[in-house]
């Protein structure tokens, strides 16, 4: 056997600890990650040194006939331990310290035991696959046997219990997370259970060995996908639901960036686009972006604009936030299109009294006639009216929409709800299409 079974378990076990060793690192003193990377490790390290060719490499440079056997168990011992010690962690209440503290010294307890019968037993022959089921009946490497299956077994039911009661008690994340772990323990109890099988049946001189070395490796490499992905579930699937939000609101404010474009290229308020960014930082760059533009564009809003389209996107929907949106989606196209008609080009030189285009010669002319130029008569001002100082009014609260008759004033604050402007941008685009015969989904 090549052991690609055991090594690719390993390898996913190992990628998720890959992706929790920054946080270890920056929060090293943190006893939750700590036993979850102990977890991820310990489980990745049960199947490396089970692999045949990683047995057969340890036996080989020891000297030792099978002494990767008391080194895997051991390893699977400490997995069981870990284990424990997460759960503990995990659900947290009085006595975590403790609790952990009791499973740590009980399954040391067992990997010394591991040890000692080893020791004390005899395995010349090595049995890279099968040794649970070939030495089941020699004295002391049975028991190494039994003791290391025993522990496992009881490590992985208790683990399934436990994650199955609390998923009942929480929801989201943590409960599907909970959830694919108790499945994955539940394999990996099922490995456990089919060796002690084997093991059971050559004690009554029965030969079961397919399920020493076909059902459970089987058994155990599913478990460990699913218990690395019930233990990277809770951890990353906030991450990815917040990265999925953001995309979505990146591609929504597309259509106000898109509106935008000309005052952001000719005034150059676009900042370099990131390279290999998370969705959150696209969307926080497509903001600044927005928001550089519609400073830019603050001082050409036009608040009688903004009240007509207030008005009128109010009694045709009824819908206030809706209507304000489309209100501020007009008064920015029309900044927009007043900003791009300034830097179209140099004023017509019809009118003599303007400057004339970059590049022309200055002509002077005379006025047509005498009697245009007026003599200047220089008077002294009337006395100044004295001025007389009032409090002022209570000022009154800032109206969205001006009362008719009135003109009309802009909401404090500016344009906020950037989604709903570009949502507006995006219908105005659609009819502006539909108007143009091209198909509008």
């Amino acid at each position: 056997m090549n052991g690609l079974t055991n090594y690719l378990s390993c390898g996913v076990l190992w990628l998720g600890l890959a992706l929790k060793a920054p946080d270890l690192v920056r929060h090293r003193h943190d006893p939750y990650l700590r036993a979850i990377c102990a977890v991820l490790g310990l489980a990745g390290l049960c199947f490396f040194l089970g692999a045949p060719p990683t047995i057969g490499a340890v036996n080989r440079l020891s000297g030792v006939a099978n002494l990767a056997a008391p080194l895997t168990y051991a390893a699977i011992t400490a997995y069981g331990a870990a284990s424990q010690v997460l759960i503990v962690r995990w659900r947290g209440g009085q006595g975590v310290r403790r609790t952990a503290r009791r499973w740590i010294i009980a399954y040391t307890g067992v990997a010394v035991g591991i040890g000692t019968t080893f020791a004390l037993g005899d395995a010349p022959v090595e049995r890279r696959t099968d040794l649970d089921t070939y030495y089941a009946t020699t004295p002391f490497i049975a028991e190494m046997i039994v003791l290391y299956l025993v522990a496992h077994l009881v490590a992985a039911t208790v683990t399934l219990v436990s994650a199955l009661l609390w998923a009942r008690r929480v929801t989201g994340w943590l409960r599907a997370g909970l959830l694919v772990l108790g499945v994955g323990t539940l394999c990996g109890a099922g490995y456990s259970a089919a060796k002690l099988v084997a093991v059971g049946a050559r004690w009554t001189g029965h030969d079961w060995s397919p399920l020493d070395t076909a059902v459970s490796p089987a058994a155990a490499g599913l478990g460990a996908l699913l218990t690395s992905v019930g233990i990277l579930v809770p951890l990353a699937g906030p991450r990815l639901a917040e990265w999925q939000r953001a995309r979505r609101a990146y591609v929504r404010l597309a259509p106000l960036e898109r509106a935008l474009d000309d005052v952001l290229t000719r005034r150059a308020l676009r900042l370099p686009r990131p390279r290999w960014a998370t969705p959150p930082t696209r969307l926080i760059w497509r903001q600044t972006s927005i928001h550089n533009a519609l400073g830019h564009l603050g001082s050409a809003y036009d608040p009688l604009l903004y009240a007509r389209t207030h008005r009128a996107a109010l009694e045709a929907t009824g819908d206030t936030a809706g209507a304000a949106a489309t209100a501020w989606a007009a008064v920015i196209a029309a900044a927009a299109e007043r900003d791009r008609e300034d830097r179209a080009g140099p004023p017509s030189p019809a009118d003599p009294h303007l400057p004339p285009p970059d590049g022309a010669p200055a002509r002077l002319t005379a006025p047509a006639t005498r009697a245009e130029v007026r003599p200047v008569r220089l008077t002294a001002p009337a006395d100044p009216a004295p001025v007389r100082l009032t409090a002022p009014a209570d000022p009154a609260p800032p109206r969205l929409v001006a009362v008719a008759g009135e003109p009309g004033c802009l909401p404090p604050g500016g344009p906020v709800d950037l989604a709903g402007i570009a949502d507006a941008f995006a219908v105005m685009r659609g009819r502006a299409r539909g108007a143009d015969g091209v198909l509008v989904r």
